[in-house]
């Protein structure tokens, strides 16, 4: 329900009970201090060898939009960690704008003690509490994170097209520079295609900003078959199953165009999308075009 100004007084002093709560914990919790748990970082350099800890090979991109932070901050406090010889940064193979993230022996060893610092604390502050109000505050807890989560996620829309544009286009060039493909398809080859009644390509929008696509193409060589290419997601809106939903729409034009099999091509490189792939029920089959780059060949059936 939108709310009127008839609301406002109660919003007000909703506000006023988070901002009170806000300045509880914080509190409580230790964040004011100039270091976190009065180790060797602030809070933010912390959090972010947490995270690259946690997954390694994330990059500075996954970890704005995990972190929200400015992507200038981020750079800066990767810098100093590089440079204190906590965090090391290596160049990606299939996107040259990025770097992949992983710990030193020394930001292993750093983590290891943050995490220990932290869970003592968080014990001692348990200790003073019955055990029905230990599994109430975690219950609560858990239903604040669910509800701010849900409502944080911007929408993600997918649409097929039905004609080129300069936004596919451009999208498809990221994509070629991405992952240094070879063979790259023409304006008018994309043109070409989207007429095809058993083809397609699907743009991703996150908030209205094209952020994915993922293209589908009749295989002539194989009855009843189609190809997916040039699936991609930008870095920066990684994190929303949007590729799963473009796969999700190519899927679904598929079997409406009763395409019994989907075929992919891939190189062994790309593990993430393997992984993707894999979980999607594509499985590992023989080579069937002659793409140079490719080394690895998959097909799923639709049924």
């Amino acid at each position: 329900m939108p709310i009127g100004a008839q609301h406002e007084p109660h919003l007000s002093e909703q506000v006023s009970a988070i901002r009170q709560f806000n300045r509880f914990y914080t509190a409580r919790l230790g964040l004011l201090r100039r270091r976190h748990l009065d180790g060797d970082f602030a809070l933010t350099e912390a959090r972010i060898l947490y995270e690259v800890g946690a997954s390694p090979s994330t990059t500075a991109s996954a970890l704005r939009q995990i972190l929200e932070l400015d992507a200038g901050y981020i750079s800066r406090l990767l810098s100093a960690l590089t440079r204190r010889k906590l965090v090391r940064q290596a160049a990606s193979e299939s996107d040259a704008r990025e770097k992949h993230l992983t710990l030193t022996a020394t930001g292993t060893e750093a983590v290891a003690r943050i995490n220990r610092q932290s869970a003592k604390h968080i014990e001692t502050m348990l200790a003073r509490l019955t055990v029905a109000d230990r599994e109430a505050m975690v219950t609560a807890l858990a239903r604040v994170r669910f509800i701010l989560a849900e409502s944080s996620k911007p929408p993600v829309r997918i649409e097929r097209l039905s004609s080129s544009s300069s936004q596919a286009l451009d999208l498809l060039h990221e994509y070629y520079e991405a992952v240094h493909v070879v063979q790259r398809d023409t304006p008018a080859g994309i043109r070409k295609m989207l007429k095809a009644l058993d083809s397609g390509m699907w743009l991703a929008f996150l908030a209205d900003e094209v952020v994915g696509c993922v293209v589908l193409r009749k295989l002539d060589s194989i009855p009843h078959a189609a190809e997916c290419k040039r699936l991609y997601v930008r870095p920066t809106a990684r994190g929303n199953r949007i590729a799963d939903k473009l796969l999700d729409a190519m899927e679904a034009f598929a079997r409406s165009r009763h395409i019994q099999w989907i075929y992919l091509d891939t190189y062994d490189d790309l593990k993430t999308a393997i992984a993707l792939y894999e979980r999607r029920g594509y499985m590992r089959c023989e080579r069937y075009n002659d793409n140079p780059q490719a080394t690895l060949f998959m097909r799923k059936h639709l049924g």
